[in-house]
């Protein structure tokens, strides 16, 4: 195991007996098992005290050398469930896993293209359950979206307050897929709070939304319209359903048999294909779905069984692969040694648990975006072009809803000399919202396309044009 902080040292000897109730902790993580020597760079882990929960955090200081006044981001994964390590080994950190597996303990790798280059990350295990966060008891492991926020903003004022150095630097939230409901919740408290003057102040200048879920309705639509402008539903058929269910397929009226035979026909149309990437294949035998067993994380349970149980070699073209090697790794006892996880405190770890105990109960925040339009916020909002689970179609109508003004109008955005995705960027009176297509990328577009989003992000976070 490695060293532990002289802060910590009490803890740890007695974390068997009691767990200790201390706001924050935390330690220098040098070394990790499967990444060959020394990290190149400043992994920080810990926990974080809200209440009855301990929040278990990943800080990567970023590597610029301009750590003291580079940009601090939250960075929220989806789900909700999915582990701070999904953002950190898949998105935005600096490490990787080698693809080229052959058994025993999975090998990480270093990755350029990692948003940590010019940016310090928080990548966070929320909310309570998901990773290695826990409660101290179990009446705690209930949540919701607004309760997941607010826990999420005393974590933040907590961490700044031991660490006062990052408090001046500009402060960015990220979120990832599900996470897009939580961020503008966050965003607007955070403005509201600073204006109360809670301290610590957090030097808020925008927001990060990729692949963002905002409005439950418009997303349930835009699939039908992806789907139809994608070919993969006939003119026939999609005419048929915009006809029948008036162009609205979220809350169906049982009686319209003529919409809900429009939408089984589309359903059998789609059941095939992935809704990650769309161009990708569905890998049905890491997702089996057995004939009366609903639960997703049986689903993932099995996954891990049939490529580390079976003798058939593995299908390493298949984008889940990836997944399984990252609740591999991070159950072996070393890495959790390497990472200070406090011992008893997780069960099996799960890239991302689907067994919480939340309460969906904000399914639209377009309101809170509209709100923000007026605090001179700088917003980054992309997609992938191939994510059938949160279609561009549907994210580039909620964001026309904002009723911005257009600065620099649909035009393509290049790298190398090439087309990366396309751009429009809005503007209102110093907030300023720009919005990104990730051409070939699926959901989340980072995992598909890791270099081209470092690109988008690090002209974005630095006030460069697309």
């Amino acid at each position: 195991m490695k060293s532990i902080s002289g802060k910590c040292m009490l803890m740890h000897l007695l974390i068997l007996l009691a767990f200790s109730r201390n706001a924050f902790c935390s330690w220098i993580v040098k070394s990790l098992p499967g990444f060959s020597g020394d990290l190149p760079f400043k992994l920080e882990t810990g926990y974080v005290t809200v209440g009855e929960i301990e929040f278990f955090y990943y800080f990567v200081e970023s590597s610029s050398g301009n750590a003291g006044t580079d940009p601090l981001i939250l960075y929220l994964n989806g789900g909700p469930g999915c582990s701070g390590l999904n953002g950190l080994f898949f998105q935005a950190g600096p490490l990787e896993f080698n693809l080229t597996y052959l058994g025993g303990l999975p090998q990480l790798v270093y990755t350029p293209y990692a948003w940590t280059q010019t940016a310090n990350i928080i990548f966070i295990d929320s909310p309570v359950g998901t990773g290695f966060t826990y409660a101290t008891n179990a009446e705690a492991y209930a949540t919701s979206d607004t309760k997941a926020s607010e826990q999420l903003i005393s974590f933040l004022r907590n961490w700044l307050a031991e660490h006062p150095r990052f408090v001046g630097n500009p402060f960015f939230l990220n979120s990832d897929s599900y996470a897009g409901i939580l961020v503008p919740l966050i965003a607007q408290a955070i403005v509201d709070e600073n204006e109360a003057g809670v301290g610590p102040y957090i030097n808020l200048k925008g927001y990060i939304l990729g692949c963002a879920h905002t409005d439950t309705t418009i997303e349930t639509d835009s699939r039908i319209v992806f789907a139809h402008r994608m070919a993969l539903i006939s003119d026939g058929i999609y005419k048929s359903a915009k006809t029948s269910c008036n162009g609205s397929y979220a809350d169906v009226d049982s009686t319209n048999a003529k919409c809900l035979e429009a939408i089984e026909a589309i359903d059998l149309c789609l059941e095939e294909i992935s809704e990650q990437n769309i161009l990708e294949p569905d890998c049905m035998f890491l997702s089996p779905k057995p004939d009366e067993e609903k639960d997703r994380r049986s689903l993932t349970e099995n996954a891990r069984n049939l490529i580390f149980a079976s003798s058939t070699p593995p299908d390493l073209s298949c984008h889940n692969f990836n997944y399984l090697l990252s609740d591999y790794w991070t159950n072996y006892k070393s890495v959790q040694e390497a990472l200070h996880v406090r011992p008893n405190t997780t069960r099996e770890w799960f890239r991302c648990n689907v067994s919480l105990s939340y309460t969906v109960n904000v399914n639209n925040v377009v309101p809170y975006h509209k709100n923000l339009t007026a605090t001179g916020l700088q917003v980054l909002a992309f997609s992938g072009d191939h994510d059938m689970v949160i279609p561009h179609v549907g994210i580039e109508k909620w964001v026309k809803s904002l009723d911005l003004t257009i600065d620099s109008d649909w035009r393509p955005w290049f790298i190398n000399g090439q087309v990366a995705g396309y751009t429009r960027r809005y503007v209102n009176d110093g907030y300023r919202f720009t919005y990104a297509t990730i051409k070939g990328a699926g959901h989340s577009p980072q995992e598909w396309k890791r270099k081209d989003c470092y690109d988008m992000f690090y002209r974005w976070i630095n006030y460069f044009p697309l």
